[in-house]
């Protein structure tokens, strides 16, 4: 994911009716076969190509039952989005008061958790089913600033004929996802809707900016829980009589005594009280305490046990690793660059050296010292999952890889050599 400005829909100085009669121009082209007059932004070309491929309806779409009363509440508590909403309707008050805008928030799977704006817009919107606990995924609702959001994990602003579904085709929206700042996971999507004639170059500009802020917000809600999960745990650490560590249920490290220091442990899917296998630790004995758990290691060495397999989740926005240890399962979420290197390595089970990975990654081998610096954090992190010199997977660990049906959505945001040729191979000719 990069920084850059996300790209309006309209651009500055267009006239949006005109531009509109074109895109109208291109979608029917597109949706019947025929040659288009112009082609449609990328990231409306590939959302097009999935929702094709889907087969979802352009004239209305899929079906999904809109949830409310107490499993909204549900999902709002259960979103990590709660804490942070009037931070986000505060931020976004000057669009949509006394506008025709209207402001969305939606969860990870694009349910919408909260709506906020002018009363006849939201009756416009409620007669196109944007309502609350409404399912605004690509997959049901076709190709929107939301759903799209949070498949492309890119701000995103959708205009007129750019809505897969005809109904939609009369709105322009803006969204951005936001990131969950403890493990890289999409949370959900900020969105700003409204009619057509309301679409502005600036809306996704400022949309954008308000999704960064609302993370930043989050990084603190985040730092302050380890504060004081690092106060209820001193004392507990003071008194264990050997090497331990406190945690917050995410595995983030609040305090640490007699273990080398890091930032956070691979956890397993359900951690419970007792023993269990941490990759980075070995074999460890887990107590709760307030706000997280008490981490003491078992017994010298227990870290060379080896997991029996590893499964890498390419799917989804958000790759999972997930391993089956000795002592049961544990499931992480990767970051991008740590999803690229372990596909590399799944794909090269003989191992690769830090200079080849350098290839592999950056088509660079001089940047050999960048490879090992991200394996140093790699593997602190992950622990025994892989092996170096050369770094691979352990060679009687049972391996699989899942990707993507649609082989380009394969870690999108790539621009590895490695990935990049994947894509192509993978990709059916013709």
């Amino acid at each position: 994911m990069t920084d850059t400005m996300p790209e309006p829909a309209v651009a500055a100085g267009e006239d949006p009716r005109r531009y509109a009669q074109l895109l109208s121009s291109v979608y029917d082209a597109v949706m019947t076969g025929a040659r288009p007059p112009a082609r449609p932004r990328e990231i409306v070309a590939d959302s097009w190509r999935r929702l094709q491929r889907i087969g979802i309806n352009p004239d209305h779409g899929a079906t999904a039952r809109p949830v409310s009363g107490d499993e909204l509440d549900e999902l709002r508590k259960a979103s990590g989005l709660a804490e942070v909403y009037d931070g986000i309707s505060h931020a976004l008050e000057s669009i949509t008061a006394d506008t025709e805008n209207i402001l969305v928030v939606a969860d990870r799977a694009g349910r919408v958790l909260w709506r906020a704006g002018p009363s006849p817009v939201l009756t416009h919107a409620d007669r196109l089913g944007f309502i609350l606990g409404a399912n605004w995924s690509e997959s049901t609702v076709g190709t929107n600033a939301i759903g799209t959001a949070l498949v492309s994990r890119r701000s995103v602003q959708i205009f007129s004929a750019e809505h897969y579904v005809r109904t939609h085709h009369a709105w322009t929206c803006a969204g951005a996802p936001v990131r969950d700042p403890r493990d890289g996971r999409v949370l959900g999507a900020i969105d700003v809707s409204g009619p057509a004639r309301t679409v502005h170059p600036t809306t996704i500009a400022l949309v954008d900016a308000v999704a960064k802020l609302t993370e930043s917000q989050l990084r603190e809600v985040h730092r302050k829980s380890l504060d004081r999960l690092r106060a209820v745990a001193a004392p507990v650490l003071a008194k264990s009589g050997g090497p331990a560590l406190a945690i917050d249920a995410h595995g983030w490290v609040a305090a640490v005594e007699g273990i080398a220091p890091q930032n956070r442990l691979a956890l397993p899917d359900q951690l419970t009280a007792g023993q269990t296998w941490l990759p980075a630790l070995g074999l460890c004995v887990c107590e709760p305490i307030p706000g997280g758990w008490l981490v003491r290691p078992a017994r010298e060495g227990a870290q060379d046990i080896q997991p029996t397999s590893v499964d890498i989740d390419l799917r989804t926005n958000s790759p999972q690793l997930t391993v089956a240890g000795p002592c049961g399962n544990w499931t992480t979420t990767l970051t991008p660059r740590h999803a690229e290197i372990l596909y590399i390595l799944a794909t090269h089970r003989a191992g690769c050296t830090a200079r080849q990975l350098a290839e592999h990654l950056f088509g660079d081998p001089s940047r050999a010292v960048t490879v090992r610096a991200e394996l140093l954090r790699l593997r602190r992190h992950l622990g025994a999952v892989v092996l170096g010199q050369p770094y691979r997977f352990d060679p009687g660990a049972h391996v699989a890889v899942q990707i993507p049906d649609d082989p380009a959505q394969l870690l999108p945001a790539s621009i590895a050599p490695a990935v990049v040729l994947a894509k192509t191979e993978l990709t059916p000719a013709g």
